[in-house]
Formats: structure tokens, sequence, C-alpha cells
């Protein structure tokens, strides 16, 4: 059986630790990466870093984390997006091991 897999788009660096730390904390599940990316309107955000956190686990304890991630990443700088894909398809899962940091 596949793992779910949580993506919480983030601003900031300290943000998407505090986040994947939180989300650690909250639930069985496995940090898989912690991605940055400076989109083309960095000046106009509130913060210039777009920072990518991938969480793995069940469906349920990947929607636990994605809560708790999201409620401390809100707390310092904001959310992004955030997605949860319950089964991902093995092209899907090649993309998930992909890393920028």
């Amino acid at each position: 059986m596949r793992e779910a897999a949580g993506i919480l788009e983030v601003f900031g660096c300290v943000a998407a630790f505090v986040a994947a730390d939180a989300a650690a904390k909250a639930a069985n599940v496995r940090i898989e990466s912690i991605d940055k990316n400076k989109p083309a309107n960095a000046d106009a955000l509130p913060v210039p870093l777009i920072t990518c956190l991938k969480i793995r686990g069940s469906v349920a304890d990947v929607n636990a984390a994605m809560d708790a991630a999201e409620e401390a990443a809100n707390s310092i700088t904001g959310v992004v997006t955030r997605y949860v894909i319950p089964a991902p398809s093995e092209d899907t899962e090649k993309m998930l091991r992909l890393s920028a940091i």
C-alpha cells in the first residue's frame, strides 16, 4: 500500500522548519523533504522564498500532521497552499523524491 503524501507550501524557511516540527509531533509521519523556490514575483511576497514541506504516512496521520503544520506556519509567515495526495501514482512518487535543497 502506498503512503499518502502531504504537500505544504509556506512563506520562508523558518516557517517550514516550525511546520515540520509540528507535523512530526502531531502524528506518525515522516518528513520526506523540504524544498525551496524563489518565484518570479518574490519581491511582491511577504517573504521572498516559498518553501515546500513534503510529509508521508497514512492518510489519517498525514491529514493530522498537515493541520498541525498549517497552524504552526500560519502563526509565523503564512501558508501558500496545501494538498494531500491519498495514493500517489508511480510517476508522482518519482516527482515527490525530487528535492531542491
